[in-house]
């Protein structure tokens, strides 16, 4: 197992690609804590999917766009667990509109959410890392960070800040080594594309080469290989799951 004896953590962990994540995570040999928003059905289901792999999990609320919430929570993954290996920003936000009539209040809770929640999170485990020398960030941005997306001016903003993120605190920690890396999904099966107009959903998938979506498992099949030792020499980058869209 590549994982075996290692502790992580993945904020928006109770569904879509941060539950698939935690569970591979946890399939491959590591005790794993999960922050979620506030749906506890999700949080309850994923807990118990990851205990019965026979791994610890520590379900935790958290906003993690609250540096004191974050703070708290982070503080208790670390005395639950004694230390942490693995830390994956997952937790994100939609606030979906053009930038003419879109609020600045939902313009702020993304950037809040997808990109200060990040930055909250690597602040609270940069020192312990820093201090056993090792440690595995992963942060997952999109690949409207890279191309855009009409409409999503607020979250193609925060998925290209965390991929600017990514890079300074790959630089910062590497001589540790820390390894920081972004994983940019495309269009994943997830209630959030569930919720898609068909037509829609029709011209994503036609855009795509593989004429496809992906699933969440196959983010989290590369999020297990980044998390591993054999990644100790990958940092700084920015990988595409996408099926081609972005290529």
């Amino acid at each position: 197992m590549l994982l075996e004896q290692k502790a992580a953590l993945v904020t928006g962990g109770s569904r879509g690609i941060g539950r698939a994540i935690s569970v591979e995570f946890a399939k491959n040999g590591a005790d794993v804590a999960f922050f979620y928003a506030g749906n506890e059905d999700a949080a309850r289901a994923a807990e118990s999917e990851i205990t019965a792999l026979g791994r610890r999990c520590l379900a935790l609320r958290c906003d993690v766009s609250d540096e004191a919430a974050v703070k708290e929570a982070s503080a208790k993954v670390l005395e639950a667990f004694g230390k942490l290996d693995i830390l994956v920003n997952n937790a994100g936000v939609v606030r979906d509109g053009l930038v003419l009539s879109m609020k600045e209040a939902d313009y702020d809770a993304v950037l809040d959410t997808n990109l200060k929640g990040a930055f909250h999170l690597i602040r609270q485990f940069y020192s312990p890392m820093m201090k056993k020398r090792s440690g595995r960030i992963l942060n997952i941005t999109s690949v409207s960070g890279l191309a855009g997306n009409a409409g999503q001016a607020n979250y193609a903003a925060a998925k290209a800040g965390l991929i600017g993120l990514t890079k300074s605190v790959a630089k910062e920690l590497a001589a540790r080594g820390i390894t920081c890396n972004a994983v940019a999904p495309g269009f994943i099966e997830t209630d959030m594309t569930a919720a898609l107009p068909e037509k829609t959903r029709e011209a994503a998938v036609g855009a795509i080469p593989m004429k496809r979506m992906g699933a969440p498992e196959e983010v989290a099949a590369l999020c297990v290989f980044l998390a591993s030792d054999a990644a100790s020499y990958i940092t700084g980058e920015v990988i595409r799951v996408d099926g081609g869209l972005c290529m």
